[in-house]
């Protein structure tokens, strides 16, 4: 159920990551692709090192930000991302939700305030819990579920470290899924052919890949295991929630992440 609340609504967040909104905001102010992301994601913290990025980040190839952090700063502020990256998204969900969200603003911004108790062990949460709510109510709704994207993502990197697997380690083993294409985690990650290629084969000889590079039966053991430890730490955020109220999120959220995702800005999974 824990991972079904957050699906529920995880398109209303990301469709920022894609919106043409976003692109041309960071484009104006002198950042490429690569720049905008990092910079736009990374502003809530100051700014950031590439050492800090690299570390928050985790699977990006630490040479792909090192060619945009610390430079990025150099032509926007931290506080002028923030701002570029809430139009961004406000300019993007006026055109993809309806007007009426106090429902589910209301739950989702119960479940975050709460996940702002927990602080501790998550750095990228911690910098987004600090900044000040939207007054806006879709923006207070896509404010909310960026902070239980970044509670979550956090979680996920602490259950990636319990298990000693690498950033591109983790892109792999995801890739074998089958959900997403390889080449797309591979290429906007940063990461080479070659690079990717040996992890393929150091997994095949640890036995958690096959030779049609989908996971074995140990490698979806170990992903099993990272994501329902990623799960149990997220879940005290939604415990604030009655049974009631998570179904009910979830029948709400839905039909958003769904009329994101058919707009064609979010890529579905496969």
């Amino acid at each position: 159920m824990i991972r079904t609340l957050w699906r529920s609504l995880e398109a209303v967040h990301a469709v920022i990551y894609f919106a043409p909104e976003a692109e041309s905001r960071y484009t104006a102010a002198g950042l490429d692709r690569p720049g905008g992301y990092f910079a736009s994601r990374a502003a809530a913290l100051g700014r950031a090192s590439a050492e800090v990025v690299i570390s928050t980040f985790y699977n990006f190839n630490p040479a792909l930000i090192r060619a945009c952090v610390p430079a990025v700063w150099e032509k926007v502020t931290p506080e002028q991302m923030l701002r570029l990256r809430l139009e961004a998204a406000d300019a993007t969900l006026k055109q993809l939700l309806p007007d009426d969200l106090a429902e589910i603003t209301g739950l989702a911004r119960k479940a975050a305030e709460r996940a702002t108790e927990m602080l501790h062990g998550r750095t990228l949460f911690a910098a987004h819990a600090g900044l000040e709510w939207p007054d806006e109510p879709r923006l207070q709704l896509w404010h909310a579920q960026t902070l239980l994207r970044e509670f979550r993502g956090d979680g996920h990197l602490a259950a990636l470290l319990r298990h000693n697997i690498t950033g591109i380690e983790a892109l792999v083993l995801h890739a074998a899924e089958g959900d997403y294409a390889a080449e797309t985690l591979r290429r906007t990650r940063g990461w080479s052919e070659e690079k990717w290629a040996e992890t393929v084969e150091d997994l095949q000889r640890r036995g958690l890949v096959d030779a049609e590079h989908l996971l074995t039966e140990a490698g979806r053991e170990l992903r099993q295991s990272i994501e329902d430890e990623t799960d149990r730490m997220n879940a005290p955020a939604y415990d604030v929630l009655s049974e009631q109220e998570k179904q009910r999120y979830v029948e709400l959220a839905g039909p958003l992440s769904k009329a994101v995702v058919e707009s064609g800005l979010v890529p579905a999974r496969r």
